[in-house]
């Protein structure tokens, strides 16, 4: 028996090498750039435990549900955390960071999400990034949904430790993530007594190991497929372009934003300010009469392809996400979620209009 995903010759280290320097062409950065062999959750979690510790007093700010768990990870590391949280229909600002470190100068440590695909806000990192950069603390930034839907610019904003996926806006494979690492972190990791080492959460091995040692040998058995997978999701963007993946996600944003106001029913965009939107994802308040997750029940027991999902936790009651990221960020996949949504309303006995919503959002794609 034969099979495509069966029998591949090895992957070997200057193979690996490679997809890593195509990652990092993406981020555009001169930083090294890590591939680990899991979830994005690995070197978020990773990065954090390998930099913070207790003489650490971190800033986490707090836009959703990753900036949450950000908190317990710092607080399980010994340091001493000042949670900002802002509500989740909007975005932090630079002021709100500069206004942190002028009350509390002993920040070192910046936590940050990009895009929140969980909450559909993203927030405005070079503007932050400059804040930082000038009160000299470290910045860690989560980018797993914002690569390929936004601008992701490590070298540009300051950020030391940048972690991407590439599930969401660039399309490929959940099973492997990347850091990129600025010389001051690697610094940090290695005066942090508590950095993780011999571990599969270790930073500090991959930079002994592996790029210390000119990446000739990988510290174990990658995982294949996802890497290929990788590479191969690398070049699809690469072959478009990556401003013409991000305006594609840009567009499907503004397009499905616009339907949904037009569509009527009570549905209203979840985040206020279209600037604070991300493009990766939108979120919907659903009617007060109607529970948000009952709501793309029946959307998807219609139309199981569409990329519906209700808010996490306590947002089921009233968030709808439509996840238009990757493949989905297409004019077909928004007028699905749009009509989905309008044939459950209905159902509802609440008042749309379908036809409405598609015009709109056909006007409003770019």
């Amino acid at each position: 028996m034969t099979h495509p995903f069966l029998d591949l010759a090895p992957l070997g280290a200057d193979r690996f090498a490679a997809i890593e320097d195509r990652v990092a062409r993406l981020l555009s950065t001169g930083q090294d750039v890590v591939i680990m062999q899991g979830e994005a959750l690995l070197p978020l979690e990773g990065a954090i435990r390998a930099t913070a510790g207790p003489g650490t007093t971190a800033l986490n700010v707090i836009t959703g549900p990753y900036g949450q768990t950000f908190g317990d990870w710092l607080r399980d590391c010994g340091a001493t955390v000042i949670d900002l949280a802002v509500p989740f229909h909007t975005a932090v600002t630079a002021e709100q960071i500069r206004q942190a470190f002028a009350e509390h100068p002993e920040i070192d440590f910046v936590s940050l999400v990009h895009a929140e695909a969980a909450t559909g806000n993203t927030n405005p990192v070079a503007e932050i990034g400059a804040v930082v950069r000038a009160h000299g603390a470290l910045f860690y930034l989560d980018a797993v949904a914002s690569i390929g839907a936004e601008p992701v610019l490590p070298d540009a904003w300051g950020v030391d430790l940048c972690v991407i996926g590439a599930q969401k806006a660039m399309g490929g494979p959940a099973g492997v993530s990347a850091v990129s690492v600025s010389e001051r972190a690697w610094a940090r990791m290695a005066a942090n007594p508590q950095a993780p080492r011999r571990s599969y959460l270790s930073l500090l091995d991959w930079k002994e190991r592996w790029i210390d040692g000119g990446r000739k040998a990988l510290l174990h058995a990658p995982a294949q497929l996802e890497m290929l997978a990788l590479e191969a999701c690398v070049e699809r963007i690469e072959a478009a372009g990556l401003d013409a993946v991000m305006a594609r996600h840009a567009s499907a944003a503004a397009a499905t934003r616009a339907g949904a106001v037009a569509l009527g029913g009570g549905l209203e965009p979840y985040v206020y300010e279209a600037r604070d939107a991300a493009p990766v994802a939108t979120t919907l308040r659903a009617p007060s009469q109607v529970v948000a997750s009952e709501l793309v029940r029946r959307a998807l027991e219609a139309d199981p392809a569409v990329p519906l999902a209700a808010g996490g936790g306590a947002l089921a009651k009233e968030m709808i996400r439509v996840n238009h990221y990757g493949g989905d960020a297409t004019q077909g996949a928004v007028r699905a979620s749009l009509a989905a949504l309008g044939a459950a309303l209905s159902e509802q006995g609440l008042p749309v209009d379908v036809e409405g919503a598609l015009r709109a959002a056909e006007e409003a794609w770019r």
